[in-house]
């Protein structure tokens, strides 16, 4: 196939799954857009009026930061937070609803594969957590939080880090859901308890010494030490360098493991006859 036939099928696709499948179905559903959007917004005021009213003590206290430092470190927190669990829950969601519609057979007869299948039919989700994302932190740029310009270049690669150790996590779930077709710990770890423990809305250091610990087993923790050095206090690539390696040897076990754990799923599923039982 030349390369420009290869160029159009990309297009058709994209156009077919991220427009049509993507975009046209979710802009039907009014009442859930407006869902969608409030799901955003809501949060960010929420830990705003918190952090610079109702729990100022605390957070001078406990967390050893003034309140007008509090909201640009929540905001943050929730930006990714948000979007990492987003995609985490995406391919195992997408999975799920494919069976659910009893069409996830019919994508293993096209000519994209069982891998091919699976980017192409997250792709919109990944559209939409990057949005969210967006919108959060432009909430938090109108409540007064101000980004350095200088740690863009340290945001972009942390951020780059981080969403390809959590692709490794979401086909991870997306194995495990083929599976046990209802009920996914890997999902609900990494996309619920991550707000407990990886320094979303609170510092890590006031958790209790154990669990410190097992924070740092989750790639979003130091993702989010970084990105606050680099996008609050202006931080360049030299600065954040530990955390960029740290991520990258996230990276170089998750995405491994989970093209291993999904294709592992896929296969067995359909080897066991159940690939479309739910």
């Amino acid at each position: 196939m030349s390369l420009a036939r290869r160029l159009s099928v990309v297009v058709a696709r994209l156009y077919a799954y991220v427009y049509l499948r993507g975009f046209r179905v979710w802009s039907t559903y009014r009442t859930q857009m407006a869902l969608n959007v409030v799901s955003w917004v809501l949060p960010v005021f929420t830990y705003y009026f918190t952090g610079t009213a109702l729990g100022a003590r605390i957070v001078s206290g406990a967390f050893r930061m003034r309140p007008q430092e509090y909201t640009p470190f929540v905001v943050i927190g929730l930006a990714f937070q948000g979007y990492v669990s987003s995609v985490i829950t995406t391919i195992s969601g997408r999975m799920r609803n494919e069976q659910l519609m009893g069409t996830i057979e019919y994508y293993l007869m096209t000519q994209s594969g069982v891998l091919g299948m699976l980017i192409y039919s997250t792709l919109w989700g990944f559209i939409m957590n990057s949005i969210s994302m967006a919108v959060t932190l432009a909430i938090g740029y109108g409540l007064g939080v101000r980004y350095a310009a200088s740690g863009l270049p340290a945001a972009v690669i942390i951020v780059a880090e981080l969403l390809t150790a959590t692709v490794g996590i979401s086909m991870v779930a997306g194995g495990v859901v083929m599976i046990t077709k209802q009920g996914n710990p890997v999902a609900f770890f990494f996309s619920t308890v991550t707000t407990l423990i990886a320094g979303t809305v609170f510092p890590v250091s006031v958790l209790p010494a154990w669990l410190r610990y097992v924070s740092y087993a989750v790639p979003l923790t130091p993702a989010l030490q970084g990105l606050r050095l680099s996008l609050l206090d202006g931080v360049g690539v030299g600065g954040v360098l530990w955390y960029i390696l740290v991520l990258l040897a996230y990276d170089a076990v998750l995405l491994p493991l989970g093209v291993v754990v999904y294709t592992y799923g896929f296969n067995r599923a359909r080897r066991d006859g159940t690939l479309s039982e739910y």
